[in-house]
């Protein structure tokens, strides 16, 4: 199994220093090697079959945004369909979304941060049994239309969308970040204290326990998995 990252995006500040790059944090979760490419940066690779997988980070960025990446990025993801396994995460969750019919907006409801629950409503091959995950969360933009040939996986009232399977090629995506640890992810909340509601409660929440590794094993589980390509 042949796993590369797209790298959408950096931590804010000086928090790569102390906690690693994006990338650095996803190669830790799942214990495998895979090489980067910073797609921000325009490295995008030639063939989209060039990998057996393709993980998309998160970003700063909003998939709505006029960035010549971004539309870079969404013509990858249509040409490695059925070519790669996909596994998208925050905005990699939104990006894959919005490549294939489905519609991601700024959010009403606002930011959702530190340790947040997620019910499983569709259970799937690659899963345990356990009936719900907490996982950090950073985010405003959500997914509001469900795109076509998808599995509602994981679902709360914040976040309707946030987990899917697709049916119609080997893919998955999530909404929160199991790649987070709790100390960066209080450091995240830490640099939009002003901008997340309840900052305090928020960076509380991330003392309890968290399904960081459930959640890693279940994409590892994916990656080796029967699901063709």
């Amino acid at each position: 199994m042949s796993l590369a990252i797209l790298e959408t995006g950096a931590p804010p500040g000086d928090l790569a220093a102390t906690y690693g790059d994006y990338p650095a944090m996803f190669r830790a979760l799942l214990g495998r090697e895979a090489r980067s490419y910073n797609v921000e940066l325009g490295q995008f690779p030639d063939d989209p079959g060039a990998h057996d997988a393709w993980l998309i980070t998160g970003s700063p960025a909003g998939v709505y945004e006029d960035l010549p990446w971004i539309a870079a990025l969404i013509t990858f993801l249509r040409r490695a369909k059925g070519r790669a396994k996909l596994v998208g995460v925050c905005f990699g969750h939104q990006v894959m979304a919005q490549a294939f019919g489905g519609h991601v907006e700024k959010s009403a409801k606002g930011w959702g941060a530190g340790l947040m629950s997620y019910p499983i409503v569709a259970r799937q091959q690659w899963m345990d049994d356990a009936p719900l995950v907490a996982v950090p969360a950073s985010h405003q933009d959500q997914v509001v239309v469900q795109p076509p040939h998808t599995e509602i996986v994981a679902s709360s009232l914040f976040t309707p969308y946030a987990a899917l399977a697709w049916t119609d090629q080997p893919a998955i995506s999530f909404q929160f970040h199991p790649e987070f640890s709790p100390a960066f992810a209080s450091a995240l909340i830490e640099q939009r204290y002003d901008r997340v509601p309840d900052p305090a409660a928020a960076i509380a929440s991330l003392d309890a326990p968290n399904d960081n590794q459930r959640v890693g094993q279940w994409i590892n589980r994916f990656l080796s998995g029967p699901e063709s390509v």
